[in-house]
């Protein structure tokens, strides 16, 4: 595996080394070893997964402590724009963004440690996200901020009218009034 730093400190691009033969491909989505060694000790409890059509968008979610997700990303069919902003207070880029087109073809994923709102946006049908997760949801501690946030200025490369939200993600407040907890 190859971690690749990004702008932001502690957020990494991860690529797996891939095995392609006439059969297909083979690689490994997650070795505990390779994780410790890149100085990630993510602990995982849980894995999700998602189906979403051209144009789902889901975010700009987090969890305040003692429930703080860590979570590893990544797309096993379709294309994602995937979203991480720094909400770490007293981090040099507090309030700054990565993002980063996941898919089904290049099998990179990203590394959100606590800390960060994240979300995404699909942009094909069909498109399967899975994630790995170091702590259990829960509904107490989750917040977030609206997606098209003009502070945060996100280029989710697709065109607002294309978004299809949640009642939830609808009201989610600005940046601006964001009490971080991290």
């Amino acid at each position: 595996m190859n971690f690749i730093k990004t702008k932001i400190k502690d957020l990494l691009i991860v690529e797996p080394k891939i095995w392609k033969d006439d059969r297909g491909y083979f690689y490994e989505s997650y070795s505990k070893r390779n994780f410790e060694e890149a100085g990630i000790d993510a602990g995982f409890v849980q894995d999700n997964q998602s189906l979403s059509q051209k144009g789902t968008l889901r975010g700009l979610h987090a969890q305040s402590d003692p429930h703080a997700q860590g979570k590893l990303v990544r797309v096993i069919k379709g294309r994602v724009i995937d979203v991480a902003v720094d909400i770490r207070k007293t981090s040099e880029t507090y309030g700054q963004h990565v993002t980063v087109e996941l898919s089904g073809d290049n099998h990179r994923m990203l590394w959100v440690p606590p800390g960060f709102l994240h979300g995404f946006v699909t942009l094909e049908d069909d498109t399967i996200f899975t994630y790995k997760v170091t702590s259990l949801y829960n509904k107490n501690s989750e917040f977030g901020v609206v997606w098209n946030d003009p502070e945060l200025n996100i280029d989710w490369g697709i065109a607002a009218e294309e978004v299809i939200l949640s009642e939830k993600d609808q009201v989610l407040p600005l940046f601006k009034d964001l009490n971080s907890p991290f």
